[in-house]
C-alpha cells in the first residue's frame, strides 16, 4: 500500500500550463516555500540519483516522485520558467532523501524534498541470500518453476498487466542468459496478453496470469535455478512499472523470490 504518492490533478491538466510554471504544490501534497517552487532540472537529477543509490534500479522508476519532478522540470525549462541547470532554493537549502525502512516481511521506502514527503511506498524485503550465490544443484527451483507457481497461486486470476509483463520479460531473460525477447516466448505472450487486456472493456474476457504462465517451461528454450540476482531484477521490473511501487503478492516476482531464498536456503 502507498501513500503520498504524486498528485494527478486533472488528468494531469496542471503539466499541460504553459503560461506559468509547474509547481510542487501542483504535483505534491506539500506546503509552505516549496509548495511555491517551480520543480526545477537539478531538484528532479538529485532526487533520481538519491532513488538509484538506495533501490539500484538503474533507471528512474515510472509514476515515481523523480519521474513526475522531470516531466515537470522538463516543461518548465522548454517553456523558459526555470533554467535547465537550475537548482531550487528550498533544495539547495535542505536537500533530498530517499530512505528505507526494513521490517521482516516488507521495506518502507519515503522519499523527501526539502524535508517533505513527496512519495512512500512498500516494497518487498532484500532476497536473503547466502554467498557464493552461483551455482545451483540440479534439483534447484528454476525460473520456469517459479512461473507456474505463481500461475498455480492466488495471483494465477489476476488479469495481466504492463507490470506483470515487465517481470515476466526480465525472468525470460534471467532464464535464457539472453538480453531481448525470445518470440513466441512467454514474455512475448505476456506482454500480447497485457496489450489486449487495455483493449477489453469486460474484465471477465480479460487474460488472467494462470493462462500465460501454466505451462511456461515449455515456452522457455533455457531455464536455471533462480538466484538472488535473478528475484532482484525481476522485483526491479514489476515494480517499475506499477504506481504503488510494490510487488503484487503471490505473482511474478514474489514467485521468483521465493523460488530464490529456497535455492540458497538449501543445505
Amino acid at each position: 500500500m502507498s501513500q503520498g504518492q504524486p498528485r494527478r490533478p486533472e488528468g494531469d491538466a496542471a503539466l499541460q500550463q504553459q503560461d506559468r510554471p509547474i509547481k510542487y504544490g501542483d504535483v505534491f501534497d506539500v506546503s509552505g516555500d516549496l509548495a511555491a517552487q517551480p520543480v526545477a532540472p537539478r531538484d528532479a537529477a538529485l532526487l533520481q540519483s538519491a532513488e538509484d543509490t538506495v533501490q539500484g534500479l538503474g533507471q528512474t522508476q515510472k509514476g515515481g516522485p523523480a519521474a513526475v519532478m522531470q516531466s515537470a522540470a522538463t516543461l518548465n525549462a522548454r517553456a523558459g520558467h526555470v533554467g535547465r541547470a537550475q537548482l531550487s532554493g528550498p533544495v539547495a537549502d535542505a536537500g533530498v532523501a530517499v530512505t528505507e525502512t526494513e521490517f521482516p516481511s516488507h521495506r518502507v521506502v519515503t522519499e523527501s524534498v526539502a524535508g517533505q514527503v513527496v512519495g512512500r511506498f512498500v516494497a518487498p524485503p532484500p532476497v536473503a541470500a547466502k554467498e557464493p550465490s552461483g551455482a545451483l544443484e540440479q534439483d534447484a527451483v528454476t525460473i520456469g518453476r517459479a512461473l507456474e507457481a505463481a500461475a498455480a497461486a492466488g495471483a494465477g486470476g489476476k488479469v495481466v498487466d504492463q507490470s506483470d509483463a515487465a517481470a515476466v520479460q526480465a525472468a525470460e531473460m534471467r532464464a535464457t542468459g539472453k538480453n531481448l525477447t525470445v518470440p513466441g516466448g512467454v514474455a512475448a505472450a505476456a506482454q500480447a496478453a497485457a496489450d489486449q487486456n487495455e483493449r477489453i472493456m469486460r474484465e471477465e474476457d480479460k487474460v488472467k496470469l494462470r493462462d500465460v504462465l501454466s505451462d511456461a517451461r515449455s515456452k522457455l528454450p533455457a531455464d536455471k535455478g533462480a538466484t538472488r540476482e535473478d528475484a532482484e531484477r525481476v522485483v526491479s521490473a514489476e515494480i517499475r512499472n506499477k504506481l504503488n511501487m510494490a510487488t503484487t503478492p503471490g505473482g511474478v516476482a514474489d514467485a521468483v523470490t521465493t523460488a530464490a531464498r529456497l535455492n540458497q536456503e538449501r543445505p
